[in-house]
């Protein structure tokens, strides 16, 4: 595809995380013209500091079946979305299908584990119950504590960073800009269309804006206030482990009740996440490592031998309902898509040809009204809705 210039443009994506990325992507795959703008750099968000868990039945909730749905889907479209990409960009993204192992180490956990995993049957959700023995048979660092599992083999992991940079690669050889460090300031809609103005002064013009500006899109003042999505930052510290690649201390992602460690092909193994309402601070902290590194050591107490290599925090965009905001908001020509809170990378495939049937006039794959922006119309950004 040629390049356009930013001017004739049809959409813009105001955000440069996997979920912008993709969509743009996607959109530009069906035939649109767009560009990316960039406040910072690709993946400067949650992003960037994400373990990339494609784990739908770890975050199953009750009351919660339309999300669950969701993120189904987007599971079930991450095969062929990771095989074209590694095809277009000639990257490899670290998509990995070994499933998960969620485990118990006391009695209490195990009661509440059965519970979730009785939820997980009702669901359809295929989920087979082990006892402690069997759990071990299939993770042999596991700590003998462990009491009871659920063996979700459907599940996997991806590598977000190598996502983003895989991603940036298909963009560019379709000829689609990414523009970095560009803040927009301004926007203006006239005859409709749109012009966004950055910072810096480079000026935009599109029939369509898509905002997917993660944590940091209930706080822009160019949205039109009653288009402005009700989202937060919730604070996440995660940390990242080495050892040798050939000998690695499990094959499959392991979830106990308070930590979850993500294996890497390369032998880096991931540890996540606190969950924390801090406002825009991404500080790490001590007490937050040390309770990641606490509870990793109850799960499989080898990963104390393994190297410190890493520690972050990011910024994840939640919502009232914890629910992503897919759709068209109350301004004519702007489409949302963020709020994806703990399950930006699970549930990019799916949004991403959401946005890309939205723009293009067509219905999007799967009915978006649960999740439509307008369900929260006149709530502040910083809302926080308590969920059973």
């Amino acid at each position: 595809m040629s390049r356009h210039s930013d001017n004739q443009l049809d959409a813009i994506f105001v955000g440069g995380g996997v979920i912008g990325l993709a969509s743009a992507w996607r959109a530009a795959a069906r035939g649109a013209h767009v560009c990316v703008l960039e406040a910072e750099r690709p993946a400067a968000g949650a992003t960037g500091v994400a373990a990339g868990m494609l784990a739908p039945a770890g975050e199953a909730s009750w009351g919660e079946e339309a999300l669950l749905a969701l993120n189904l889907e987007s599971l079930d479209r991450w095969p062929r979305f990771a095989e074209e990409l590694e095809r277009v960009s000639e990257v490899e993204v670290g998509f990995a299908q070994g499933g998960a192992l969620h485990v118990a180490l006391d009695r209490d956990e195990a009661e509440s584990l059965r519970r979730r995993h009785d939820l997980h049957a009702r669901l359809g959700i295929e989920s087979e119950w082990l006892t402690g023995g069997p759990c071990r048979k299939l993770e042999p660092g596991l700590a003998t504590a462990v009491r009871a599992g659920a063996h979700v083999r459907g599940e996997a992991s991806v590598d977000p960073r190598r996502v983003v940079a895989a991603l940036l690669a298909a963009l560019d050889r379709e000829g689609i800009a990414v523009h970095t460090g560009a803040r927009v300031n301004s926007a203006e809609r006239s005859d409709g269309r749109w012009r966004l103005e950055t910072r810096d002064g480079r000026t935009f013009d599109a029939g369509a804006v898509v905002l997917a500006a993660g944590c940091w899109s209930g706080q822009l003042d160019w949205i039109p206030p009653e288009a402005r999505p009700p989202v937060r930052p919730v604070k996440g510290e995660i940390l990242t482990l080495r050892g040798p690649a050939g000998e690695p201390v499990c094959e499959r992602i392991v979830a106990g009740e308070r930590a979850y460690i993500v294996p890497r092909a390369d032998g880096r193994l991931i540890v996540g996440a606190t969950v924390e309402e801090k406002g825009f601070d991404t500080t790490v902290t001590a007490g937050g490592i040390h309770d990641l590194l606490r509870e990793a050591y109850r799960l499989i107490p080898e990963v104390a031998e393994l190297e410190l290599a890493e520690t972050t925090a990011g910024l994840r965009p939640g919502t009232p309902d914890n629910a992503p905001l897919i759709g068209s908001s109350a301004t004519e020509g702007l489409l949302i898509a963020t709020g994806h809170f703990r399950n930006g990378v699970l549930q990019a495939p799916l949004t991403a040809d959401c946005m890309a049937a939205l723009l293009a006039g067509d219905d999007p794959p799967v009915d978006l009204a649960p999740f439509s922006p307008r369900r929260f119309a006149g709530s502040p950004a910083g809302t926080v809705m308590e969920v059973a």
